[in-house]
């Protein structure tokens, strides 16, 4: 059973939003999965579940090829390659950019942090999103991956943010851990609409370390706005 502290919403008086990307603003995973099962296809004619697919992407790419294409050299090349062709035409969830508008008129932040590089920019242009952001942070700048919080605090440090109006959100344990690190609050983005699956999502972020539990579960963006 959740604590209710854990899945209380309203309130959210921030003014600084940290945001993630794949799974969290950009519908990605659906395209990213058919892009990794295809190139374990052309290089191994291996054969996976796209669900399963799926399930390892939202941990992170990286579990992914580890768990799938380990012993495939260049795999990952290959894999970025043709998953950048998939998010040409990108899709953001509902209310993505209502949302962003909404914060923006009020006078709110909005940062980005992706593991992506400088492709990022391509996409967040694609899909018209990219003004609605003083700065993205990209794997070009450096900074150890989350759930380390560098890159948070990067932008805490340089923008002058205060710890207790800024939040961090995200569709992935390693982003909650990142902004708890860092001292600021938390957003689990759910996007599940499998029952199961989403019960199994929220178990696994709140029943967890202490690191790893969110301020707030939402379930669809515009919960921010409320």
């Amino acid at each position: 059973m959740l604590a209710t502290k854990v899945c209380y919403n309203i309130n959210m008086d921030y003014e600084n939003y940290i945001w993630d990307l794949g799974g969290t603003l950009l519908d990605n995973y659906e395209s990213s999965s058919h892009a990794f099962a295809a190139t374990l296809w052309s290089m191994a004619e291996r054969v996976v579940l796209r669900t399963d697919v799926y399930d390892a992407l939202k941990v992170s790419t990286a579990y992914a090829v580890e768990k799938y294409a380990s012993d495939l050299p260049g795999f990952l090349e290959e894999y970025k390659k043709l998953e950048a062709e998939e998010l040409e035409k990108p899709i953001l969830f509902s209310g993505a950019k209502k949302v962003l508008t909404d914060l923006s008129v009020k006078g709110n932040k909005n940062f980005m942090i992706s593991h992506r590089n400088h492709q990022v920019l391509t996409i967040l242009s694609a899909a018209e999103i990219d003004s609605y952001f003083t700065e993205v942070v990209t794997s070009d700048n450096g900074f150890k991956r989350k759930p380390a919080p560098e890159s948070i605090n990067y932008l805490l440090n340089k923008y002058k943010l205060n710890p207790k109006k800024t939040v961090m959100i995200g569709d992935r344990p390693l982003d909650i851990e990142a902004g708890n690190a860092a001292g600021i609050s938390t957003i689990y983005f759910d996007s599940s609409t499998d029952s199961t699956l989403s019960g199994q999502a929220i178990n696994t972020v709140s029943d967890g370390s202490l690191n790893s539990k969110p301020t707030h579960i939402i379930h669809q963006l515009t919960e921010i706005i409320l």
